[in-house]
């Protein structure tokens, strides 16, 4: 209770006590004389000089607390008092030290303090306003260097919020009247389903080195992007999901070209490859003697060498289309998972997911798409109900399989949905540009107890431990700019 009251009320009760106490013992030893001398007459004179002494007692006692209260307590109170007030506002000034006189050294030591306090805040301030100068300036070179990288870049919130988007974002993102915007939905731009299940399966991983590569589309479909999403670190306890960096590349125009090009490459090859064999039948069918010897000789090594140089090309232009730019190695695991997310996501189930440990190098969202939209449209012809997944090792590469117990699917009805987009905001990516891309084909065939489509990749290899992650450390040193060289 003592410790609530002020420095100046206890050191006033403490005076008050001491003066009770003083006329305690007074009173005390006026009776304890009293009694001894045994004179009833004497009493009038002791309640004088008790009277008289404790008045002076009062009067002695009240004078040093006077004394005290204002050249000791009072000034330590005005002391503090300034301390305070230079501690919690930008008071200047220096410290009466006239009001300090009988306490030694504490006026010079407050001054002191009050100096080196204002000294600190000075330099605390210039350091904070140097500091904020300074990140301002690497700020503004960031952001022009953010401007001109080649690759439209976005920060999103796990609630796919956007909080930060550079220059080339704003050109591919934005159409006339509707450009992007701070804490706009990232879906009023591009298509949500290729974005949120990368966002979902990387949070799923819980991996903060891991990356998903895909391709998504804006919400018209008129561009298509090459995209690569990487998560960033929780913002807060609050947050039930992390935000992430979202890279874009317009590969509409690539995308077009490759189609354009990779269909011409097929009926070149599909061209010549049939008059070229129609030719080595020809020759092998002469009877021997119509030609002369070493014409027909001749001859037969040249449709021989132009037989196997159109094979050995053809087979070259099939390893180039499956080596893209959408090609990378994908783990088994993962493939299963998105492809079991996407099936799920179209109201299948999937009651089986099995796979043997490999890395596959394929286009992980062309195959789920081609994957998931067969199996949609089985799911609408009554084929199927359920579906069990499968990649297994074989002959030198992986098999990817669809098990179901029903009726078995058609090769007839198959190519006709090969033969569909995938997508109709994509309509030049179908089915079996996805197969041509990985030089391969799917089929429908008998397995163990029940019906399968079997895609075959020609890539896989093991899987082995994850490497250490890549540094992505930026280094950067803007002071150097500002240093001269001699």
């Amino acid at each position: 209770m003592l410790a609530r009251l002020g420095l100046r009320t206890r050191i006033f009760l403490l005076f008050a006590g001491l003066t009770a106490g003083l006329v305690a013992a007074l009173l005390a030893g006026l009776v304890v004389g009293y009694r001894r001398l045994g004179d009833p007459t004497t009493l009038g004179a002791f309640v004088q000089v008790g009277t008289i002494a404790g008045f002076l007692i009062l009067g002695l006692v009240s004078w040093l607390w006077y004394l005290f209260d204002l050249n000791v307590a009072k000034p330590i109170d005005i002391l503090a008092g300034t301390l305070r007030a230079r501690a919690h506002a930008d008071v200047a000034g220096e410290v009466d030290a006239a009001i300090a006189r009988y306490l030694g050294d504490l006026a010079p030591a407050t001054q002191a303090a009050a100096q080196t306090l204002s000294e600190t805040r000075n330099a605390l301030a210039e350091a904070v306003a140097r500091e904020t100068s300074r990140l301002s300036a690497e700020k503004q070179r960031l952001e022009a260097l953010l401007a001109d990288v080649p690759v439209g870049v976005l920060l999103c919130t796990g609630d796919h919020q956007m909080v930060f988007y550079n220059g080339q974002a704003v050109d591919v993102l934005g159409s006339p009247g509707h450009g992007p915007r701070l804490d706009r939905s990232l879906f009023d731009h591009l298509r949500e389903g290729p974005i949120r299940l990368a966002h979902e399966r990387l949070v799923a991983i819980g991996d903060p080195d891991a990356a998903s590569d895909l391709l998504c589309a804006t919400a018209n479909g008129a561009r298509i992007f090459s995209a690569r999403m990487r998560l960033m670190e929780q913002g807060g306890p609050d947050l039930p999901k992390p935000g992430y960096v979202l890279t874009l590349r317009d590969v509409t125009a690539d995308l077009a070209a490759k189609a354009t090009r990779d269909a011409f490459l097929a009926e070149l090859f599909e061209r010549i490859r049939r008059p070229a064999a129609s030719l080595s039948t020809l020759i092998d069918a002469l009877p021997a003697g119509a030609v002369p010897g070493r014409i027909d000789t001749a001859l037969r090594e040249e449709v021989a060498h132009l037989v196997g140089t159109v094979g050995e090309l053809a087979l070259r232009g099939d390893a180039l289309r499956s080596d893209g730019w959408q090609m990378s190695l994908v783990r088994a695991s993962d493939l299963i998972d998105s492809l079991g997310a996407r099936l799920e996501g179209v109201g299948l189930s999937v009651t089986r997911a099995e796979y043997d440990p490999l890395q596959l190098r394929c286009d992980a969202f062309g195959l789920v798409s081609l994957l998931a939209r067969i199996a949609t449209l089985m799911r609408e012809d009554g084929v199927l109900q359920d579906v069990a997944v499968s990649i297994r090792e074989e002959n030198e590469g992986a098999c990817i399989r669809l098990l179901w117990q029903g009726p078995t699917l058609s090769v007839a009805r198959l190519e006709g949905w090969l033969r569909e987009p995938l997508d109709r905001n994509f309509p030049e990516v179908t089915g079996r540009t996805v197969l041509r891309d990985h030089g391969t084909e799917i089929w429908p065939e008998r397995w163990q107890d029940g019906q399968s489509l079997c895609l075959p990749l020609q890539q896989a290899r093991r899987e082995v431990r994850r490497p250490a992650p890549v540094t992505r450390a930026v280094v950067y040193d803007f002071d150097l700019m500002g240093r001269a060289r001699n």
